[in-house]
């Protein structure tokens, strides 16, 4: 790794062997200095979590396309993690999370493991971008990866300080169909769980959580009402969660002790 040249980390939270990774690092490769730490298994909807509790193991593994990363037994923030906290020769200027099978937007973010690694690295000092292709099912990541390589420059050439934390989320189109960009706030989704019950052959009772797959509001300026008008949506978001119109509201309990 040469010194002065920017590095960027990739990470995900469907596993070094995603597709969407690999696309990833066939575009981001070709304008940086590239480094993977990704999870050696699939970790979708894992949230922010850390391993604290048991050593993390990083040995290196091919991606999908032989390209070479390093894969990690922990999250994805602990990818994020033990690249910022010295596990590299040197420290990553910048984290890309994903792309992600599925879109990540509203309160998914609370859930996604994608974004969570993104977080990760601005915890850490660092610009983090989670991006995401807006299909569970397509496996076109190539036009996602071309415009995250596109991001990557233009924030690589100027720098933001505080560092920037970006949720983007492409729509599973041709490059032809997609009507431009969008700056967004997050939107609202609607979740359609619901609780499976089933016994196992001892007669124990266990559980899944299933359902149809989530819907959201279709509003203007949000995520999902970019990504609705077939646009690419980006979204600015930082980690102070301090939700300053309710200030007041609890000020006004009067509260004593």
């Amino acid at each position: 790794m040469s010194d002065g040249a920017p590095l960027v980390l990739l990470a995900n939270d469907d596993g070094i062997a995603a597709p969407g990774i690999a696309a990833l690092y066939e575009q981001i490769s070709q304008i940086a200095e590239t480094v993977v730490i990704a999870p050696e298994r699939n970790w979708s909807a894992s949230g922010h979590s850390k391993t604290m509790h048991k050593p993390l193991r990083l040995y290196q593994a091919p991606l999908m396309n032989g390209a070479m990363g390093w894969a990690c037994s922990g999250s994805p923030s602990d990818c994020v993690a033990v690249a910022l906290l010295g596990a590299l020769e040197r420290r990553p200027t910048m984290v890309i999370s994903g792309i992600n099978q599925g879109a990540n937007v509203a309160q998914d973010l609370t859930y996604s493991g994608t974004v969570s690694a993104a977080m990760e690295a601005v915890i850490g000092g660092v610009p983090g971008i989670a991006i995401s292709l807006n299909s569970y099912t397509s496996t076109r990541f190539d036009i996602a990866a071309e415009f995250a390589a596109l991001l990557t420059k233009r924030l690589l050439s100027e720098p933001n300080e505080p560092p920037l934390l970006l949720n983007v989320n492409v729509p599973a189109l041709e490059r032809d169909e997609i009507n431009g960009i969008e700056i967004t706030r997050l939107g609202r989704r609607i979740y359609r769980d619901a609780l499976i019950k089933r016994v196992d052959p001892r007669g124990r009772p266990y559980f899944w959580i299933g359902g149809e797959e989530p819907d959201g509001v279709i509003e203007d300026k949000t995520d999902i009402g970019a990504l609705a008008n077939q646009r690419i949506s980006i979204t600015p978001l930082h980690l102070d969660m301090t939700d300053v119109e309710n200030l007041q509201t609890v000020a006004d309990l009067k509260l004593d002790w």
